[in-house]
C-alpha cells in the first residue's frame, strides 16, 4: 500500500521512525509528512496568517513548520501527487483515550485525513516513557495487513491504543467505546511575580474511569483498543427537552 505517515510527536520521534521501520519492512510505500517540531496537544489547530515553511528532508519526507493538520492539508493538496490507500497518524507516544482525543493532533490529523476524503487512523501507545514502541509497531502491522483499511466507513477513524506491553504479552483485540478521565496537578506554577507568574500546563499521570467496553479498560487489561470516531457532532438526544424549553418559553416564533 502506498501510505501518508505522519505525527505529533515531531518528524524524528522514535514512535514515526519505528512505524516507519516496520512499514518498509512489510514492503509498504511510505510518505511522510510531520512536524519538524513537537506539537502534541494542538488538537485540530491550523496555522492562519502567516507563511509556513515544507523541507523536503529525505526522500518522500517533508518536515513542516506547523501543526499536524497543517501537514494534512499541505500533504493531500501539494505534495502527494498519487493516490493514498491509507494515512496513518503515530505512533504516539502517550495513550489518546477518553478526552485524550479532544487535545489529540495525532487523532485530529487522522479526522483531517479523513475528512478529505481518505482513510485513516490513530495509533498511540499507552505510556509518557519507556514506550515499547517495537511491540505496538508489529501489532500495527498486523492489523494493517489483515486489511483494516477496507473496513473504514466515510469520515470515520479507527483510534487504536496499545498497552505498553511486549508483543507476545499483548491479550488480544477489543472493539470499544470512548471511555473517560480526569487529570489532577492540571497545571505547575513555574515563577510567582508581583504581577502574575509563569505556568506550565502538564498534567500527572490521568485517573482512568475503568468503565467495562471503554479504551481504557481494555488497554488497561492488557488489549488493543479499536474505538471507531465520527464527526456527527449533534446530540439528537437533547432535542426533546430543549425543544420543550423553546416551547414553554414561547420563543418558537417572535
Amino acid at each position: 500500500m502506498r501510505i501518508l505517515l505522519v505525527n505529533d510527536d515531531g518528524i524524528n520521534a522514535p514512535g514515526l521512525r519505528t512505524m516507519y521501520k516496520h512499514l518498509e519492512e512489510a514492503g509498504h510505500e511510505i510518505i511522510v509528512v510531520a512536524p519538524e517540531t513537537e506539537k502534541s496537544a494542538s488538537s485540530h489547530s491550523i496555522s492562519l496568517r502567516r507563511d509556513i515553511r515544507a523541507r523536503k528532508v529525505a526522500d518522500k519526507e517533508w518536515a513542516i513548520a506547523g501543526t499536524p493538520v497543517d501537514c494534512i492539508v499541505i500533504a493531500l493538496q501539494k505534495i502527494v501527487q498519487e493516490p493514498i490507500d491509507l494515512v496513518i497518524s503515530g505512533i504516539n507516544a502517550g495513550q489518546n483515550m477518553g478526552e485524550d482525543v479532544l487535545y489529540s493532533g495525532t487523532v485530529a490529523a487522522a479526522i483531517e485525513a479523513a475528512m478529505l476524503g481518505q482513510r485513516a487512523i490513530a495509533l498511540s501507545v499507552n505510556a509518557y516513557e519507556g514506550q515499547q514502541f517495537e511491540s505496538a509497531a508489529a501489532w500495527a502491522i498486523k492489523i494493517i495487513d489483515k486489511n483494516i483499511a477496507d473496513i473504514l466507513a466515510p469520515r470515520e477513524v479507527l483510534n487504536i491504543n496499545f498497552p505498553n506491553l511486549p508483543f507476545e504479552e499483548v491479550k488480544g483485540v477489543r472493539l470499544t467505546n470512548t471511555g473517560h478521565r480526569r487529570y489532577y496537578n492540571f497545571i505547575t506554577i513555574t515563577e510567582e511575580y508581583d504581577d502574575g507568574f509563569d505556568y506550565r500546563v502538564q498534567g500527572s499521570n490521568p485517573h482512568w474511569e475503568l468503565e467495562p467496553g471503554t479504551d481504557s479498560e481494555a488497554v488497561e487489561n492488557g488489549y488493543i483498543s479499536v474505538t471507531p470516531l465520527g464527526f456527527e457532532l449533534t446530540k439528537p438526544k437533547s432535542f426533546p427537552p430543549i425543544l420543550s424549553w423553546i416551547e414553554s418559553q414561547g420563543m418558537l416564533e417572535f
